[in-house]
């Protein structure tokens, strides 16, 4: 094992890999890969939030969102999203009942 294999697998958090290291495994075969459910690891873009939402690009990028900002931007990202994993539904409001 490449010395530098060896220290990016000590250096990245699991599930997460930076753009420079994707191109150096594999082909690139064009097809949309499956994607993997959000994990608290993930964070928004813009604000460093958990991500709720995963937007796939044409040049085999990826944006991560939390559910606001997923929000905010969803039409500008819809027009030129290869796909969109929306994960909002993970969140549930709890009513809270008032104490006696």
């Amino acid at each position: 094992m490449c010395c530098a294999v060896r220290h990016r697998q000590q250096t990245e958090p699991a599930g997460r890999r930076s753009r420079r290291h994707e191109n150096e495994e594999g082909d690139v075969t064009g097809a949309i890969a499956p994607t993997r459910p959000l994990t608290a690891l993930d964070l928004c873009d813009r604000c460093g939030a958990q991500a709720y939402v995963r937007v796939l690009l044409p040049n085999q990028g990826e944006l991560l969102f939390c559910a606001h900002h997923g929000r905010e931007h969803a039409k500008a990202l819809a027009k030129v999203a290869v796909d969109i994993q929306d994960e909002t539904g993970r969140l549930i409001t709890q009513e809270t009942t008032p104490e006696n």
